[in-house]
């Protein structure tokens, strides 16, 4: 009797030990959470809602193959970010001037050359949902008018708001469109294609287009490398505001969640453009605001157009955390490589306001340049494809530092060697594709 007793009240202690362990944990992920989340959400911007539903629309699954390659091979690179931060608390770009100041150089040259680009090709779709959402054009407000305000407002949040507001938007934001992408593609898979006469696996390989398209569409898929360094930058940030270092294993686990929904999510988007426009008469619109309304038809024809608003407002919220994340991760890369470079602006705590301020410049600049041509397209192609084209020098750099750089306990496990090594390989060949294309696609 005696006996049956002890073991009852052992037994009520050891579940008493499990849910302790419980409830640390799910302390320790919440202050983890968010450099991850902030990954997810600037890839699931112009990549997963511009690029992937177009290549479901143009091509329908044909291109899936690109989709999932990009992913799988580019993933070490985000990781080597994250795991650099974890073990020396420092961003991955100190780790670039410990390879050299040529290094560290030839990074800042690859941030300044293509960030200009980036941040257009970001704010540009953004001012399309933006405009679709509140009809601004009807109010007299015209494509450039909608950008400065896009700009301003994501100017003013940075700068006044910084990390912390940035922090706990996103992960509202994150939330509203992971479960409306889920519920709408889901709902795709159930009443099936509407063209049920057209081939959704096409052979591409003839496809000129298709082939022409590859580059633009995996070169932020599922963004860019050279971003890769941000996850370094919010992880040690997110260390700072939390008071918390966690694991490694912590650390990761939160990148892998993010990256792991990005994936999945860009393979949605995909199917739903290959569900609901491929083989269609609808053709994709060249003016960014009614390509905003045709992704947010996506959705509504499946739930219904009771879901307008909640759709357009989930869908323009994304592209704006998108905004404000880029912007964010090009302002503190800046300001860290700046600092490594001349110690001396380590003090200046104006550096992340000026940079914000210069890339806000800059790239309205650009989105006026290109307004004149009336397609969007074409200055999201050039940014995705320039950031393509410089991603083998990141990854190999990536690569180098993590393992001349970490300790034994972090560093990473064989596999992901390899597949790091594939993934430089990948990246190289369909750089050369890409610069040779004239010629190798006739």
């Amino acid at each position: 009797m005696i006996s049956l007793i002890e073991a009852k009240k052992n037994m009520n202690e050891n579940i008493k030990l499990e849910n302790i362990k419980k409830m640390k944990h799910l302390k320790s992920l919440k202050k983890t959470l968010g450099p991850g989340i902030l990954f997810a959400s600037t890839a699931i911007g112009v990549s997963h809602l511009v690029q992937s539903t177009k290549a479901g629309a143009l091509f329908g699954f044909g291109l899936l193959w690109a989709v999932i390659a990009a992913n799988i091979l580019k993933y070490p690179f985000f990781e080597f970010g994250s795991r650099y931060a974890n073990a020396t608390g420092k961003s991955i770009i100190d780790g670039y001037l410990k390879l050299g100041r040529g290094a560290l150089w030839t990074y800042l040259i690859i941030t300044i050359g293509s960030m200009f680009f980036v941040c257009a090709a970001v704010g540009k779709v953004t001012t399309g949902f933006m405009q679709n959402l509140f009809q601004l054009q009807d109010l007299g407000l015209g494509n450039i008018e909608s950008t400065i305000l896009i700009f301003t407002i994501c100017s003013l949040l940075l700068i006044i708001g910084k990390f912390k507001l940035l922090d706990q938007l996103i992960k509202v934001i994150g939330i509203v469109l992971l479960t409306s992408t889920i519920i709408a593609f889901t709902l795709c898979l159930f009443n099936g294609p509407i063209n049920n006469d057209i081939s959704l696996f096409n052979n591409i390989s003839s496809n000129k287009k298709a082939l022409l398209f590859l580059i633009p569409l995996m070169g932020w898929m599922p963004t860019a490398i050279d971003l890769s360094s941000w996850n370094s930058l919010w992880t040690v940030e997110k260390i700072k505001s939390s008071n918390y270092h966690p694991s490694l294993k912590e650390t990761l686990f939160e990148f892998n969640f993010g990256y792991i929904v990005s994936a999945l999510l860009s393979i949605c988007f995909l199917t739903m453009g290959a569900f609901l426009l491929f083989g269609t008469e609808n053709t994709i619109s060249k003016q960014s605001h009614l390509f905003a309304n045709q992704v947010i038809n996506l959705y509504t024809d499946v739930f219904g157009q009771w879901s307008y608003i909640i759709i357009a407002s989930s869908t323009f919220s994304i592209m704006f955390g998108t905004c404000i994340a880029v912007f964010d991760g090009y302002g503190r890369a800046l300001k860290r490589t700046l600092e490594l470079l001349s110690p001396s602006l380590i003090s200046n705590n104006k550096l992340y306001n000026f940079n914000i301020i210069i890339l806000i410049v800059g790239s309205f600049l650009i989105i006026w340049k290109y307004e004149s041509s009336g397609d969007f397209s074409v200055l999201v192609n050039f940014a995705t494809a320039l950031s393509f084209i410089v991603a083998p020098i990141i990854a190999i750099f990536n690569y180098v530092i993590v393992k001349s750089q970490l300790e034994e306990p972090f560093q990473p496990p064989k596999w992901l060697e390899y597949l790091a090594i594939l993934g430089i390989i990948f990246l190289i060949l369909f750089s050369i594709l890409f610069l040779f294309q004239k010629y190798l696609i006739s």
